[in-house]
């Protein structure tokens, strides 16, 4: 795909006859087409997110877009007297998007020239052109994920859950304790590969291995007896935050093998790995099987090699047990299961390893 066609992630609207008919501050009576209206929805749909460029008085214009039931679908709105390209600007870099991931509408040539010369890797577009975005192919993403599906609201819980953390002056445990964290962990499915593939490429520092699956790879692992192709996902009182994690499970006789296990870096501070390990641990033990892990130490993976050493993973000390580097500097690490407690802030729900049963359980602490 050329950079020109790449898709879309966020786009900036232009309010005065642009996302609407007529000029608000003039008194109009302003109308949304219902042809816009059906952008706006479908660009949400496709996990497009959207924001707002306008000349305007922010309480007015905002007032405006909560009466007509769409100020929800706009994230950053930049609604004041300054320059376009400098709210172009902010709303990239405050979702961290590159300049060529944003587009503009707007309905006036020199409000598109302004941003185009200060920011020529943003596409503008006219207002005419608005009706028929749908239809070009950088806002037609190949793939739609569920986590696409809400990234906006996966955006606006993420914003009110920092503003919390912010303004919170307990401790960390007692901050994580208030977010009622749920932990929810799956074998993936034909929906799921995709988010799985998208883990082990653009997951980095919280890789084990450095690994990158293919779909195709993926995909015959999930039909092979011998694996288990999890998905983890987190929610809590603020909503979604995703797939987050996963883990690619070989079944060994005498002993489960973690080919892959990477999570996302947004939720390092959650405690998901650790969690994740204490989950296959107990999984593990209930089996009466050895765990054992692959680590490959990279530039940058530091923090994973210590989720492994504090689970408890060792080089194994006795000959016969697995050892040694693979010719791609694949370490194996070796753990003797013991029962585990899930972690005292966050409730894991999660299937039965060694059972049959696939049904999602709550997992309860280890008997004692």
């Amino acid at each position: 795909m050329t950079e020109q066609h790449s898709t879309v992630k966020c786009l900036v609207w232009d309010l005065d006859n642009t996302l609407w008919r007529g000029t608000v501050l003039e008194g109009d009576v302003v109308e949304v087409p219902n042809a816009i209206r059906e952008v706006i929805v479908g660009l949400d749909s496709r996990g497009i997110l959207q924001s707002v460029a306008s000349r305007n008085d922010h309480d007015v214009a905002w007032e405006r877009l909560e009466k007509l039931g769409l100020a929800e679908y706009f994230v950053l709105p930049q609604i004041g007297w300054g320059a376009k390209s400098a709210s172009v600007r902010t709303i990239a870099d405050q979702l961290n998007f590159a300049l060529s991931a944003i587009a503009f509408v707007d309905d006036q040539p020199a409000e598109r020239a302004e941003v185009a010369f200060h920011h020529p890797e943003v596409r503008c577009y006219p207002a005419e052109q608005a009706q028929s975005l749908l239809a070009l192919p950088e806002f037609s993403p190949a793939v739609v994920t569920t986590d696409a599906r809400r990234r906006r609201q996966m955006y606006q819980a993420s914003r009110l859950r920092e503003a919390e953390r912010a303004e919170h002056t307990g401790s960390d445990e007692a901050f994580l304790s208030s977010l009622a964290l749920r932990l929810r962990i799956e074998r993936a499915g034909d929906e799921e590969i995709t988010r799985v593939e998208e883990l082990t490429l653009r997951t980095s520092q919280m890789n084990a291995t450095g690994v990158h699956y293919s779909d195709q790879a993926l995909r015959s692992l999930v039909a092979d007896d011998q694996h288990e192709v999890l998905i983890a996902s987190l929610t809590d009182r603020f909503g979604p935050q995703g797939a987050i994690g996963v883990i690619l499970l070989e079944r060994r006789p005498g002993a489960w093998h973690i080919k892959l296990l990477a999570t996302s870096c947004r939720v390092v501070s959650f405690g998901v790995g650790a969690a994740l390990l204490r989950w296959l641990t107990d999984e593990a033990a209930r089996a009466a099987v050895a765990l054992t892990a692959g680590f490959r130490r990279t530039e940058r993976n530091r923090m994973m090699e210590v989720a492994y050493r504090f689970a408890g993973f060792q080089e194994p000390a006795e000959p016969s047990a697995p050892a040694g580097e693979s010719a791609d500097g694949v370490q194996t690490l070796h753990l003797e299961p013991t029962r585990q407690d899930p972690p005292p802030h966050l409730t894991v729900l999660a299937p039965r390893l060694f059972a049959a049963a696939d049904d999602l359980a709550q997992w309860l602490p280890a008997e004692r």
